[in-house]
């Protein structure tokens, strides 16, 4: 793929990442408020205690979708603020990888994606693969699990 190439193609998998982490976080909410309606609907009954214990783990539910929520909102600010981060020659966080027939994002741990026909590795900041690229540039090697990557190209 050539630069050019690379940078459109870069544009348009922002956009999908954005959909993917907003898609997230209504998935989140859709399922605290389905969490909360159950715990409003359950009805007491003579059966006291299953009362008490159907309520509490529709609680629990909705407050684990609550911190899932928080996690994929603060996820969505952070790939935001990446993706606007500077263009360098050097790999830095936010650019696009084109590497021997697989391309590397590093932006937000959403794990490898299907885009337009190819496999997208979308990787988050900290992952281990992301330390072995950053700093390097085109042309250079990467070398990960017994695997040797070469730089095609960055945007």
């Amino acid at each position: 793929m050539t630069e050019i190439d690379l940078s459109e193609f870069k544009i348009r998998l922002i956009s999908f990442c954005t959909a993917q982490l907003e898609r997230r976080i209504q998935q989140c909410q859709s399922q605290m408020q389905k969490a909360q309606q159950a715990a409003n609907e359950e009805e007491k009954s003579s059966a006291g205690d299953k009362y008490e214990t159907s309520r509490a783990m529709n609680q629990l539910n909705k407050d684990m979708f609550a911190r899932q929520l928080v996690d994929n909102q603060q996820e969505l600010s952070a790939f935001l603020s990446v993706i606007k981060q500077s263009v360098s020659d050097r790999i830095t966080v936010g650019q696009l990888i084109d590497c021997d027939h697989l391309i590397f994002f590093i932006a937000v741990g959403l794990g490898k994606l299907e885009f337009e026909n190819r496999n997208v590795i979308v990787l988050s900041p900290a992952a281990p693969l992301t330390k072995s690229f950053l700093g390097k540039k085109q042309g250079d090697f990467v070398n990960f699990n017994n695997l040797t990557l070469q730089i095609r190209c960055i945007s």
